[in-house]
Parts: C-alpha cells; sequence; structure tokens
C-alpha cells in the first residue's frame, strides 16, 4: 500500500516553488489565489526572501502548506493514496489533499494557525531541545519531574525526541537528560514551545476556526498526529486537529502502525522532499520511500 506524507517546519528552502510557478500554469493560478486570500505576495518571499524571512512561523507555515498542495495537484491522477499522513502543520496539507477539506479553507487556517502561534510565542518566552539517544519513557519521567512547564512534543524516531516548554523547564530537563546519558541535548532555534501547554491561547483561537470550517470524509484514511491512528469520520478528524497545538506529535507510532497496517510505500509530498523521507528510514528501514 501507498502513502503520501506532509512536511511541517524545516522543510522550508529559499527558492521554493519557483520553479513550479514558472513551469506550470496550475501552479502560478494556486499561488496568486494564495496570494490574494492571504492579502499579501507570499509567493514572492517562498521566491526571493533570505533564509530568516522564512523561518518566520507566520511565512513559514503557509509557504510550506502552499508548496505541498501545489505539488499533490500537478500530481493529478498520479496521486492516488491509499493513506496519508502529516507531521504538525503537515497534516493540513495532508487533509487538503485528500479531499478532507478545500485548498481555500485549508490555507485561511494554516495562516490563523501561524499567527496564532506566533501570538502565544510572544505571551511567554520558550524554547525546544532535541533529545538524542534515550528511550521515550525516560524522556518522559524526566519531563513529568520538573515543576516548570516542559513535555515531549515530537516523537521524531526512536532515540530522538523533542522537547517543548518554558526556558527553565527545557533547561532543567536538558541538564537531567544529560545526567540519565542522553548522547546529546540540542537546544532548537524556534519562536517558542509549539506541541506544549504554552501553546493553549493558540489553541483557543483557532478552535473556532476549525470548528467553523467545512470538513468532508476524507478520500482514503489520515493518520492523525494526536493518536497516531487512521481516521476517516469528519467530526472526530476536527476535534484531532483542535487538540493538535498542545499534544505531542506522535511521528514514530504514526509510521510504526502505517507500516503494521501494510503500508510499505511512502512519498514525501511538498518542501525539501527528504525530511520525512529521513525519518521514516530511521523508524523502520525496511520502508520504502521517495519525494513527489
Amino acid at each position: 500500500m501507498k502513502a503520501y506524507v506532509f512536511p511541517g517546519q524545516g522543510a522550508q528552502f529559499t527558492g521554493m516553488g519557483q520553479d513550479l510557478y514558472d513551469e506550470h500554469p496550475l501552479a502560478k493560478e494556486m499561488f496568486e489565489q494564495a496570494n490574494d486570500l492571504l492579502g499579501f505576495r507570499l509567493s514572492d518571499v517562498m521566491f526571493t526572501g533570505t533564509e530568516e524571512e522564512l523561518k518566520e512561523t507566520k511565512i513559514t507555515q503557509p509557504a510550506i502548506f502552499l508548496h505541498s498542495v501545489i505539488k499533490v495537484a500537478l500530481a493529478g491522477d498520479d496521486f492516488a493514496p491509499e493513506g496519508v499522513a502529516g507531521h504538525s502543520l503537515g497534516e493540513f496539507s495532508a487533509l487538503v489533499a485528500a479531499g478532507a477539506m478545500d485548498f481555500a479553507d485549508g490555507l485561511r487556517l494554516v495562516h490563523a494557525r501561524a499567527l496564532a502561534m506566533q501570538e502565544a510565542c510572544e505571551l511567554q518566552e520558550s524554547t525546544m531541545a532535541a533529545v538524542i539517544g534515550l528511550e521515550d519513557a525516560v524522556v518522559e519521567n524526566i519531563c513529568a519531574g520538573i515543576s516548570d512547564v516542559v513535555v515531549p512534543a515530537n516523537y521524531n524516531t526512536p532515540g530522538q525526541l523533542v522537547i517543548s516548554g518554558s526556558i527553565a523547564g527545557v533547561e532543567a530537563a536538558s541538564e537531567q537528560l544529560t545526567a540519565a546519558g542522553a548522547k546529546k541535548v540540542v537546544p532548537l532555534v524556534v519562536g517558542g514551545a509549539f506541541h506544549s501547554p504554552l501553546m493553549q491561547p493558540a489553541q483557543d483561537k483557532l478552535a473556532a476556526a476549525i470548528e467553523a470550517t467545512n470538513f468532508k470524509a476524507p478520500r482514503c484514511p489520515i493518520y492523525q498526529n494526536v493518536d497516531a491512528q487512521a481516521h476517516t469520520d469528519p467530526a472526530v478528524i476536527q476535534e484531532n486537529l483542535v487538540k493538535q497545538l498542545t499534544a505531542p506529535v506522535r511521528w514514530t507510532q504514526t509510521v510504526q502502525q502505517m507500516a503494521q497496517d501494510g503500508y510499505v510505500e511512502f512519498v514525501e509530498a511538498g518542501g525539501k522532499g527528504s525530511v520525512l523521507r529521513g525519518l521514516i528510514r530511521r523508524i523502520d528501514r525496511k520502508l520504502d520511500s521517495s519525494s513527489l
């Protein structure tokens, strides 16, 4: 079985989408539609913006979403997924690609999500760090024992788990995780504590927008971040999408569940085309991966 997977923040690159815009009328039309919907020329930042400009959450999220859904649109009838999944932001791309919501609604939600997350980051200084070389349970237990806010945020691969929280919480956890035998604890250059309780203000804002959006049953199951399970019920998909901002991204568990369910071929759609492929290889080397 074949699944398509959609990347989140970190998959952006300078000049992303310029070739698609120049070579494909459909891509140009979708870029211009996005520019109109957003009220600014996102395409200009994607094509000529600096690396720093592309890292801004309010730019990164709609840029990666747009790149992914255009890639799918250009694939036409060749895009025939038997399942989809997305890493954090990528879940929105996956939902549009699978027909659970339309392009315009997806872009509006992603833009609202990006702005709400950026605002939440500005309310309290916060951060994230990648923990390399420890069992998930050890990381979970250490985070649970710290009084400041710090939680597991991204289960990326076995032995690579990102923690998220307040500056004090992440620093305290990093010290204890190093002492517990972590090979490395690497501070991440991010806007704030994504997928932690500190994103609650963003979740509150986004919830109303998600609930007001028309969702349909997707053309194939979508494996969602919050529980790593396949879903087709629009009401459940919406509920999980609301929970996503403060819940961890269970990517390791998602890929393992998909492999257990019979998916053997994974195609990464959008962004650099290699971010999720690298994670999938480390999760299960028997799985085949390529990019769209």
